[in-house]
């Protein structure tokens, strides 16, 4: 199974941005800090600027920065813009009608991850990049 890392980037990125190490900073610039291709980062400018988080200046010259304070956005804002996966996921293997574990696994298994996505969200939600971003500085 893969892992789905375009949060971790995002928040990579997003911290970037809010560090201002560089007033006109690019997706190359961005790229070499998260050690990854420039169009994969343009990726994740796309959909953080779908979502409000970034503004976007494009061409040759072309730069990004937070479009808001670093304090108003929250972890689980970053999360849903880049449309990351739910903790947890269920397997799609096939039933074996035989087996009553087999049979209500699934649904029974469901609510105790919805439970703990919510739970996860909740969290992500009291966290905001301004205090990713002062753990940064701090190490």
């Amino acid at each position: 199974m893969a892992n789905n890392v375009q949060f971790s980037i995002a928040v990579h990125i997003l911290a970037g941005l809010a560090y201002g190490c560089d007033e006109d900073i690019t997706s190359a610039n961005l790229a070499m800090s998260v050690n990854t291709s420039a169009s994969f980062v343009r990726r994740i400018l796309a959909k953080l600027s779908r979502a409000g988080l970034v503004e976007t200046a494009t061409g040759k010259a072309g730069s990004c920065w937070l479009a808001k304070d670093a304090k108003k956005i929250s972890l689980l804002d970053i999360y849903k813009a880049v449309d990351a996966p739910r903790a947890f996921s269920i397997h799609g293997y096939t039933e074996q009608k035989d087996c009553p574990v087999s049979c209500r696994i699934k649904s029974a298994l469901e609510k105790a991850l919805d439970k703990t996505q919510q739970a996860m969200e909740a969290s992500l939600k009291d966290i905001s990049l301004a205090q990713i971003l002062s753990d940064v500085k701090k190490r």
